[in-house]
């Protein structure tokens, strides 16, 4: 594995156009929780997960054969798109639903931004431009610390409860840091070929474990306002949001790209204050001060500016 990343540059950053993209991409996958607590409610894990990713996939195979581009034609293609689906798709979409099933979608969320932990420690291993250091070790537990305190800290109550669904949300964690290092294989392939390749290949995941294990044929028809919530969450979450994850997946590597999760909650709460009228509170400026200044270490161009204005090298 390493011989693949000795041809990439040696250090990935974030350009502005890249942390505007990954806002962006924020708000996106916040909705991702508010549209999959509505599904669910009628809906069983496996079968949101299967439309999730069925009617995602439909839309992008479409777009990309108005666009001409081509998807891969023969099984070893597949291959690769095979394994990102599982990684990033089947696997991980499967354990959150579940999850969010047995644990408050508020918990799920500070489970889920461990996500940049256990990709920083999967891409010190497996690449040589995402190493890990100092700076980006801190940036990462101060971004996890915002989180839980933005999000609030009374949830962690909730730790040794249902114990289980606590795990599941872990191993989609590690899940999303596995396919955040593979999937830069497809750097230089079209974003949208990509995104369609990967949900195709995890709807075919998908649809004979959810046929066997949930029938879902014999579930009722799902209201009207839960039909909509699974298409909000494949349309805007998963159809849009992985063409914007491919695309800064490619320009600016999986340990930045996966910095998201710490975005999601800040979106949805500023989201709930503008919208909904929430208040303000003071633990989400501190949340999100911590947030900022994890994103800042982890991005590194701030230290870098002190060490050459002050002439400080570290030993």
């Amino acid at each position: 594995m390493h011989a693949i990343w000795a041809l990439m540059p040696n250090r990935l950053t974030m350009s502005p156009a890249d942390w505007l993209l990954l806002v962006v991409l924020s708000v996106l996958w916040g909705g991702s929780f508010f549209f999959g607590k509505i599904a669910l409610l009628e809906v069983p894990p496996l079968t949101v997960a299967l439309g999730r990713v069925a009617i995602a996939a439909t839309i992008l195979v479409v777009l990309a054969r108005i666009t001409g581009t081509a998807l891969p034609t023969s099984l070893s293609a597949w291959r690769p798109y095979l394994l990102m689906g599982l990684l990033n798709n089947a696997i991980p979409f499967a354990l959150i639903f579940w999850g969010q099933t047995h644990i408050p979608s508020g918990l799920a969320a500070i489970l889920n931004a461990t996500t940049p932990l256990f990709t920083v420690l999967v891409a010190h291993v497996a690449t040589t431009d995402e190493k890990l250091t100092a700076a980006r070790l801190a940036g990462v537990l101060s971004g996890f610390g915002g989180v839980v305190v933005m999000i609030g800290p009374d949830l962690l109550r909730e730790l040794g409860v249902n114990v289980f669904a606590q795990l599941a949300c872990l191993g989609a964690a590690i899940s999303y840091a596995f396919a955040g290092v593979y999937g830069r294989r497809f750097r230089d392939q079209p974003a949208l070929r990509v995104a369609a390749g990967q949900l195709a290949a995890s709807t075919l995941i998908l649809t004979p474990i959810t046929l066997v294990v949930e029938r879902p044929w014999t579930l009722p028809v799902p209201t009207p306002m839960t039909l909509a919530a699974l298409m909000a969450l494949a349309t805007l979450s998963t159809a849009i949001g992985y063409l914007l994850y491919f695309r800064i997946l490619a320009r600016a590597g999986a340990t930045n790209l996966l910095l998201v999760t710490f975005l999601i909650p800040v979106s949805a709460i500023l989201l709930g204050i503008v919208i909904l009228g929430e208040e303000l509170a003071a633990r989400h400026i501190a949340g999100m001060i911590a947030i900022a200044l994890g994103l800042a270490a982890i991005d590194g161009r701030l230290l870098r500016r002190y060490r050459v204005g002050t002439g400080f090298s570290p030993r």
